[in-house]
């Protein structure tokens, strides 16, 4: 997989992208990463990469022509057939979630736009993104942060990223439920101690104990999830 991102702060990425798992992912060969900086793709001498809205309004929007100019080079310098996925993070998109992380995953090459201010010009949204995605329902100062969310989320669920393959059977929003309490030594710490259950060795009681305190726990905290699950079940 190939991953371009596009803003006007690119050392936001450095520290994110050069550590854990998007570090070792990156040096296994298992995903490609290139951050761009938007202001290289202006054409004044001033790099500018934002104007006044039309209409008037407070604050500034984001120019339609480097973003447009952006996007178009790194699909020309890459002469792939495979059509990348190109990416706004914007408060209007669709909420990000696990399914969607999986299906990104599964994409040869995704190109993600980082919008700042108020904005970007429509036209944008309009006629160059495929796809428009927040990460919830709060405000950023821009899009970089988001994008650094997407990012970890698709990458992990590429095949041969994580040590242990099984491990994303078991994590919380898989199968719409919340991941099961996790212990480990020593079982008995300050008198707080593990359930007898985990230290009997029966694998199949514990993966029912598991299976229980995971539908506890997404009842008591996000029954919406279990009221999808059932939605699901019945489609």
């Amino acid at each position: 997989m190939r991953i371009d991102i596009i803003t006007i702060f690119p050392k936001m990425f450095e520290p994110v992208l050069n550590e854990s798992i998007i570090k070792r992912a990156q040096a296994s060969k298992k995903v490609k990463i290139h951050v761009h900086n938007l202001r290289d793709y202006t054409l004044d001498r001033h790099r500018k990469v934002d104007d006044r809205p039309f209409g008037g309004g407070s604050g500034m929007v984001m120019n339609a022509e480097p973003i447009f100019r952006a996007v178009e080079s790194i699909i020309k310098s890459v002469k792939s057939k495979n059509k990348p996925e190109v990416i706004l993070l914007c408060p209007q998109g669709e909420v990000l979630s696990q399914k969607l992380s999986k299906t990104l995953s599964q994409k040869k090459h995704l190109i993600l736009i980082c919008g700042r201010y108020e904005g970007v010009d429509e036209r944008v949204r309009k006629y160059l993104v495929d796809r428009k995605i927040s990460i919830g329902d709060y405000v950023l100062t821009g899009g970089e942060l988001p994008a650094m969310v997407l990012v970890d989320s698709i990458i992990r669920l590429i095949p041969g990223v994580l040590g242990d393959k099984n491990s994303l059977n078991f994590e919380s929003f898989v199968g719409n439920l919340l991941e099961y309490p996790q212990y480990t030594r020593p079982a008995n710490f300050r008198r707080m101690c593990v359930p007898e259950i985990l230290l009997a060795g029966n694998h199949k009681k514990i993966e029912d104990w598991r299976r229980k305190e995971a539908l506890k726990k997404t009842r008591k905290r996000r029954p919406d999830l279990l009221n999808l699950r059932r939605k699901r079940k019945e489609q």
